[in-house]
């Protein structure tokens, strides 16, 4: 019960702690903005009091925390790889420089718009960048074992293995899962572990059911049933088990609804509606999300050309055969098109078969393993986005063959355009064939906005392309 207590504590200061650092994000933002915009020369009839200045940041740190507060940003949970919080940090700049800029026309004194379109650039960067420094920090200060309550987890079958993942990447939450429980022999005794490319952590599995005995000695404060089929008698022995060991239960709910469905819940006098069926339309989204591919992919392209060039030449000096690798990948609603990249393999290597799974796969030339791991091979399908087959954010596309293979639920990944960057290649579930583990593109599908679009591509620019 101490160690509860104290984690509870951890999170309360680790909450106040996130509180103060963004405040603090903003203000530094402000300054950054104000000497950027001094240092070009802009400002040069623009002047203001040090003390108006500073009031009316320290206002606007205040009510940009607020706002954060008031999306949920401080609320404990699962952090979609941190995505969600960038997503959150960019919607709320939005909301914030849309309420604060008509003000500015009854402030009494002038605001330059020059400086207001700085800030409104730096402000979600710069707390960007802050909310992961305070990730760091938090995964840092639980492995050092502060803050941290031990879980097991009951099931290791696919759905336990999706809750482990889930905790080690979302360090708010505070959990470490440690063991899992499972009736199945040929389970028990081997090591389940983090699905993703670089396997980091693990958990042994023991044999099942729960029992007070070894929940009680291994510390563990929660348990949750990750198994959505178990019976209502399994389910409730189990619980009793954690609960006269001192331990909280979670569970993951039956799956009495399709995998990733699209529903839409509605509270009716107190009753909780639930509505079943695909993604709806989304025609404004759409139109912005083109215009975002086509002005981001004509930049990138234009600026990247120089690095287009090394590339090639690296390519042909490596080893004989073609610098762009052509290949038919399957698009939306099944279209098939001609996908672009740096080839990375021997011209040897067949055209068509399951992408390497091991940094050492014999097939990748020397070149090559450094375009994968800095996924730069990825670099020409800017001309499949200008083209409108591909779009920067969005699934991965899939060979014919395998697409061929996919059941009723993998073929919703055509629901939408494939894409450059999205959820499953900032995930690094690369240990795992894309069809096989699909939960962050269905959710990416049922709930893609062009704030989630930008957090996606932001993340990938700022920590993806560091290698894997």
């Amino acid at each position: 019960m101490g160690s509860v207590i104290r984690a509870s504590r951890f999170e309360i200061a680790a909450i106040a702690c996130e509180v103060i650092a963004d405040f603090v994000a903003v203000v530094l933002a402000a300054i950054v903005s104000y000497s950027t915009y001094r240092g070009l020369g802009l400002g040069k009839h623009a002047h203001y009091a040090n003390r108006e200045f500073l009031l009316a940041v320290l206002g606007f740190a205040l009510f940009f925390v607020l706002m954060l507060d008031r999306s949920g940003a401080y609320h404990s949970g699962n952090s979609l790889l941190h995505v969600k919080e960038t997503e959150r940090v960019l919607r709320v700049s939005a909301q914030s420089f849309l309420v604060v800029f008509p003000v500015t026309f009854l402030a009494q004194f002038y605001f330059s718009r020059g400086l207001f379109l700085i800030a409104f650039c730096a402000t979600p960067l710069i707390v960007a960048l802050e909310k992961h420094a305070v990730y760091v920090a938090i995964r840092f200060l639980h492995s050092k074992g502060y803050g941290v309550k031990k879980v097991m987890i009951y099931g290791a079958g696919y759905t336990g293995r999706r809750v482990f993942s889930a905790l080690v990447r979302s360090p708010k939450l505070g959990l470490s899962p440690v063991a899992f429980f499972d009736e199945d022999q040929g389970r028990v005794g081997s090591q389940v572990f983090e699905l993703g490319y670089q396997r980091r952590r693990s958990a042994p599995v023991m044999q099942g059911p729960p029992c007070t005995e070894t929940l009680s000695g291994s510390g563990a404060s929660q348990l949750v049933i990750a198994m959505p089929s178990i019976t209502q008698e399994k389910f409730l022995q189990a619980a009793t088990q954690a609960f006269a060991a001192g331990a909280r239960v979670s569970f993951v709910p039956c799956h009495f609804l399709p995998h990733d469905a699209a529903v839409d819940y509605t509270h009716i006098d107190g009753l909780l509606l639930a509505s079943l069926g695909r993604a709806p339309a989304r025609p404004g989204y759409e139109l912005s999300k083109r215009i975002l591919d086509l002005l981001l992919a004509a930049v990138l392209l234009l600026l990247t050309v120089p690095l287009f060039l090394l590339i090639a030449i690296l390519i042909r000096r490596d080893s004989p055969g073609p610098v762009l690798f052509k290949q038919k990948r399957v698009g939306r609603e099944g279209t098939l098109f001609e996908l672009y990249k740096f080839r990375t393999m021997y011209v040897e290597a067949p055209c068509y078969d399951y992408s390497p799974r091991i940094h050492d796969d014999p097939r990748i030339t020397r070149i090559g393993r450094y375009l994968r791991l800095s996924s730069l091979d990825e670099l020409p399908q800017l001309l499949n986005v200008i083209r409108g087959e591909m779009s920067l954010v969005g699934p991965r596309p899939e060979m014919p063959f395998i697409v061929a293979q996919y059941d009723e639920r993998q073929r919703e990944r055509l629901q939408v355009k494939p894409g450059i960057t999205g959820l499953w290649q900032l995930s690094g579930d690369r240990a795992y064939l894309i069809h096989e583990n699909i939960a962050y593109d269905l959710y990416y599908i049922n709930n893609r906005r062009l704030f989630l679009d930008l957090a996606i591509l932001l993340h990938t620019l700022l920590f993806a392309m560091r290698g894997i």
